[in-house]
């Protein structure tokens, strides 16, 4: 389902974006629409991503290190 939204535009911005949507053969609906699509899912995406890499530090990694003795670190 579609809902109207009412938006208020400077006109020297209206008339410029009416100009943009008419070069590529669109609405001014239609690219609010795609381009706020587009934040939607830029946000979902990083927050799934910011999601798995902190899960990723809360368990760790296994890097099989071992530290050296006191008198190999500080060896010359």
């Amino acid at each position: 389902m579609k809902t109207n939204v009412t938006l208020k535009l400077d006109a020297d911005l209206l008339r410029e974006v009416r100009v943009l949507a008419a070069e590529e053969d669109t609405s001014i609906s239609a690219m609010l629409a795609a381009r706020l699509e587009q934040i939607v899912r830029e946000r979902k995406t990083y927050h799934r991503a910011r999601g798995r890499a902190l899960a990723r530090l809360r368990e760790g990694m296994d890097l099989r290190w071992t530290p050296g003795s006191r008198d190999e670190i500080h060896e010359r």
